[in-house]
């Protein structure tokens, strides 16, 4: 039997079907017999896999021709040429490929990543922003014979009435005055330690001698002459550095870190966490520092804020009364900007860093790190586990505030060795 064209059996004929034979006219010689022509299956095109190849016979003839099983529909596992799944590799019309569904664990982690760089770069970003705006100018290394290091950490903290960058406009409003230079107005010790926070007022009248010392600009020693003072004059006379080994002389207690704010910061921070609300138990009223409150309790802005800290006349104890006030309010500050409302808000977060660190003077070993634990110690000052008090005082002499030796000595042992602070102050 002849080779034939792939697909066909019988008597030869032309490739196109259209003769038998040479010459012929189309029509099939008679008698000759007509063979079917089988078409071959398209090759799978989703990946399928064709079953096993079966044969057929031509109609009336025992010519067997290869048959793909395509004209019953049993083509590749499907129901139908063009049925059921699977049939042709493409799934029903809306259903998804299979293995092509959303993989969510994977996508929860890619989102969970990606939220963590982010806040990550932001904390970083923030860290290197308000750590570019702390004024480290205070130099402790030109502070001499200093006392030796106890346990925990002692800030002195200190308020004063530096002018700087207040129009003539704001120091109206703010009843500063315009005297020239900067004063203290408040001076404190933080004690953090593992027997929880004191906080210890050092009234600017308070009698000390002025030690030997080097100035801070001049590098020049100054010899000890036993010279007596209120304490806020060492400020007047050297700055930070002298009003440092002051305390230090006087107190035996050694100064780790120092923060100074003035007046418009100390304002502009009250200012930007929308005010401190405060109970004041009895009105007072002073024309000096523009104090005028009723007794109850009020949220002071910043103006506010700055006279009621400032008021000393108005009170029988003057500036021990005062200094009572100011550990009051800031305590108050403290706990009313450590809030989940305000760190976690950037809209007030960075406005009261602003205000805060753009007027903040602190030593040149400040870090924001111990910034941030002397502002929460501050805080716990009136969380339950702290305590307040003025430095122990015994009399007065010439106008000058007398401490209580006996009294200084035992407190400053405590907070040397980070003891329970048992030392009262009785006014």
């Amino acid at each position: 039997m002849n080779d034939w064209p792939d697909g066909w059996s019988g008597d030869r004929g032309n490739a196109n079907g259209r003769g038998y034979g040479r010459g012929s006219s189309g029509a099939p010689p008679e008698g000759a017999r007509v063979m079917r022509h089988v078409q071959r299956p398209a090759p799978p095109q989703h990946g399928g896999v064709p079953p096993q190849q079966s044969r057929g016979y031509d109609e009336g003839s025992d010519q067997q021709a290869y048959d793909s099983g395509y004209n019953t529909g049993q083509v590749y596992g499907g129901q139908g040429g063009n049925g059921g799944q699977g049939g042709d590799g493409v799934p029903p019309q809306g259903q998804p490929y299979p293995g092509h569904a959303p993989n969510w664990r994977r996508r929860l982690k890619i989102g969970s990543l990606t939220l963590v760089v982010v806040l990550l770069a932001v904390t970083i970003g923030t860290y290197f922003w308000a750590d570019s705006k702390l004024k480290r100018e205070v130099d402790l290394s030109k502070v001499i014979e200093r006392p030796g290091a106890g346990e925990g950490t002692n800030y002195l903290i200190v308020g004063s009435d530096s002018r700087d960058g207040m129009s003539a406009e704001e120091k109206k409003k703010l009843h500063t005055g315009s005297a020239e230079g900067k004063r203290t107005d408040s001076m404190m010790i933080l004690h953090d330690g593992s027997n929880g926070p004191t906080l210890i007022s050092l009234p600017r009248d308070s009698d000390v001698e002025i030690p030997s010392f080097v100035g801070s600009e001049s590098g020049k020693t100054f010899p000890a002459k036993g010279r007596h003072t209120k304490l806020n004059a060492a400020y007047a006379e050297d700055g930070p550095e002298l009003l440092v080994r002051t305390v230090e002389h006087n107190t035996g207690l050694r100064i780790d870190h120092y923060v100074e704010i003035g007046f418009a910061g100390f304002a502009n921070i009250v200012d930007a966490i929308g005010g401190v609300e405060i109970d004041i138990p009895k009105a007072f009223k002073d024309k000096n520092s523009g104090a005028d409150f009723q007794a109850g309790k009020q949220t002071l802005d910043g103006e506010q804020s700055l006279a009621f800290v400032r008021t000393r006349y108005a009170f029988a104890g003057s500036d021990l009364d005062r200094t009572k006030n100011q550990q009051k309010f800031l305590a108050a500050l403290a706990s009313q900007t450590a809030t989940p409302g305000t760190i976690l808000n950037p809209f007030k977060l960075y406005p009261t860093m602003g205000a805060g660190l753009d007027t903040l003077i602190v030593d040149k070993d400040m870090s924001l790190w111990s910034l941030g634990q002397m502002f929460f110690a501050m805080k716990g000052v009136t969380g339950g586990g702290g305590t307040s008090m003025n430095m122990p005082i015994s009399g007065s002499s010439g106008g000058n505030l007398v401490w209580d030796k006996a009294k200084v000595k035992q407190l400053v042992q405590q907070l040397k060795n980070d003891e329970k602070v048992t030392v009262t102050s009785d006014r």
